[in-house]
């Protein structure tokens, strides 16, 4: 018998460290997924929630963790059980012609999203007095080398490190001295009906979920090779990750409700939050809150083209994988590559018309995302995929409602952004 058997052995009579270390290995996908979901967009909406409404909108973050955790739970199962990718479950499902839409529309969107990304780092950046042009330029280079040098194994350590570094907004919270009893009462809703008020509560609620989420996470898990008996793991970890994507939004609205509302600063971005912390909760809640946004710029700028090279070329059969090398999947690294770029030139051009590209992108995936929510509840409950694990009645009914709302809800997000 050889050391790895006995050590086996060993674990089979202690079943909790067996689990915590299987656990321990299938960690990642969910985790990454969430976190990115808190990207510089997500993170200048929670700011600005906190600075002018204070504790109100805390009781918003029980349904945002509610429905990421149904969407995360569903995508896990979808891709560990068929151990596909959702873009080719898609295909299958609904024939090349509704997939190839759905692909061109993601890949214009998400797009824009990086583009915004970008924008992220060199606001961030420029905090720390750093200029554009070097802030921008070292990190599509490090963006890039990261995968197309990098196995999965290895990347998705440096994502979970990513992930933990948005600690630093946990730590500016806390810094900011809340008052707690006041974020306790918040959680009880107390909903004004003012324009300005339900817009902000349908933004936080409404982009929750988006659509680049779903096809990044089933593929990375498929990528990851987690098998059926570690299932309830995967389906753990879809618990885990959005409960501490909710806590680190949490405790962004909280820092800035316990400094900048109270003082009643004006704040419009994400430099002038910074600094207003800095003279109420002091200088190193005001440096940890910028790293916290050019951490969740980096990490976005990231995922978003990986998830644009998973979706589109699993939608068109190419080879995917971090894994792989250019030869082996030149679609996959080239898409990559292509969208980094890209959208680092274009956001150093002066006067780029980024809202209003923005916009776009927050029109197409209003559009799209119910369509992706109603497929994946088609296909979860394909017995001829999915098996024994379709959905439940009851999870069925819940699954169902969420994806009503949030459709109702980024409806309205689309009608009042151009208004």
């Amino acid at each position: 018998m050889t050391m790895m058997d006995t050590f086996k052995q060993w674990l089979r009579n202690y079943p909790t460290i067996l689990s915590i270390i299987i656990f321990m290995s299938v960690l990642g996908p969910g985790l990454i997924t969430a976190m990115v979901d808190n990207d510089c967009a997500g993170i200048l909406t929670y700011s600005l929630a906190g600075a002018q409404y204070g504790y109100n909108l805390i009781w918003t973050f029980i349904p945002m963790i509610f429905s990421l955790i149904v969407a995360q739970e569903m995508g896990v199962r979808m891709g560990i059980i068929s151990g596909k990718g959702l873009a080719s479950l898609i295909r299958e499902k609904v024939g090349v012609k509704l997939t190839m839409f759905i692909m061109i529309g993601l890949l214009i969107a998400n797009f824009g999203n990086t583009l915004a990304e970008f924008s992220g780092i060199v606001v961030s950046s420029e905090i720390f007095g750093v200029p554009p042009l070097i802030s921008v330029g070292v990190s599509a280079i490090l963006i890039w080398l990261l995968v197309i040098k990098g196995s999965y194994k290895n990347v998705e350590k440096i994502f979970i490190v990513l992930s933990l570094i948005y600690i630093s907004y946990i730590i500016a919270g806390l810094m900011a001295n809340p008052d707690w009893g006041s974020v306790a009462s918040s959680v009880v809703p107390q909903i004004h009906w003012e324009k300005d008020y339900i817009v902000m509560v349908v933004g936080l609620i409404g982009t929750t979920i988006a659509p680049w989420m779903q096809f990044y996470l089933q593929s990375s898990v498929v990528e990851k090779g987690v098998s059926r008996d570690e299932l309830k793991y995967s389906r753990a970890e879809s618990i885990i990750g959005p409960m501490f994507t909710g806590v680190v939004a949490l405790f962004i609205l909280i820092a800035c409700a316990a400094t900048i509302n109270i003082a009643g600063t004006p704040v419009t971005d994400v430099q002038d939050i910074a600094h207003a912390l800095i003279p109420v909760a002091g200088q190193y809640a005001g440096f940890l809150f910028g790293l916290g946004f050019l951490n969740a710029s980096l990490f976005s700028a990231i995922i978003l083209p990986l998830s644009t090279a998973y979706y589109v070329c699993e939608s068109l059969g190419f080879e995917t994988g971090i894994s792989k090398d250019f030869k082996e999947a030149p679609m996959f690294h080239g898409l990559y590559a292509g969208m980094i770029f890209i959208c680092a030139i274009l956001i150093l051009i002066p006067n780029i018309p980024l809202m209003d590209i923005l916009l776009f992108s927050q029109v197409i995936n209003g559009i799209l995302l119910p369509v992706i929510l109603v497929l994946m509840l088609l296909i979860i409950n394909d017995k001829s995929i999915m098996g024994e694990y379709v959905n439940s009645k009851w999870y069925n009914v819940i699954s169902w409602a969420i994806t009503v709302i949030i459709t109702v809800l980024v409806i309205i997000l689309v009608v009042t952004s151009f208004v």
